[in-house]
């Protein structure tokens, strides 16, 4: 699943759940479907499988479900064990986001740095901006501005 998120910043919050927990990252521009577009991922604290049904208000801002599906494991290394040797490949089946991705690691620390990747193949869009092109949630079909709004208003 993918959250847009504004929070301290604005940001895209791609989750995969990995044994129970989902495991995020925080995408400062967005996933890509170019693969040229190598985006950079902030790895962040995991979340709670509850967590993915939530859209609305939140303390510091507001969310969106940007986009939701499932995914497959991809590569010849299993998970989790691929995201601790820092290289992992998955198929997302989203409403939005289709076909193969990549995460690498680039950098560790507290927040460990990593990016993602769109693969080669099919569901490829060359010069493409996802995010731009379909800004709306998945569930409300508003946009995080849209939500925002209407927040401020009440």
């Amino acid at each position: 699943m993918v959250q847009e998120h504004a929070a301290t910043t604005r940001h895209f919050d791609l989750r995969l759940e990995v044994d129970g927990v989902m495991r995020s990252w925080a995408v400062p521009k967005g996933p890509p479907m170019d693969p040229a577009a190598k985006r950079l991922a902030v790895q962040v604290e995991d979340h709670s499988i509850e967590h993915n049904d939530f859209e609305g208000r939140t303390d510091h801002g507001a969310v969106v479900i940007w986009d939701r599906g499932t995914y497959e494991q991809g590569g010849r290394v299993a998970w989790p064990e691929a995201l601790d040797r820092g290289h992992a490949v998955f198929v997302l089946h989203g409403e939005k986001l289709r076909g193969g991705f990549a995460l690498q690691r680039t950098g560790r620390g507290r927040k460990p740095q990593w990016l993602l990747i769109k693969r080669r193949d099919e569901h490829a869009r060359i010069g493409s901006d996802i995010v731009a092109e379909q800004p709306a949630s998945v569930i409300s079909h508003r946009t995080l501005d849209e939500l925002l709004r209407e927040a401020a208003s009440a």
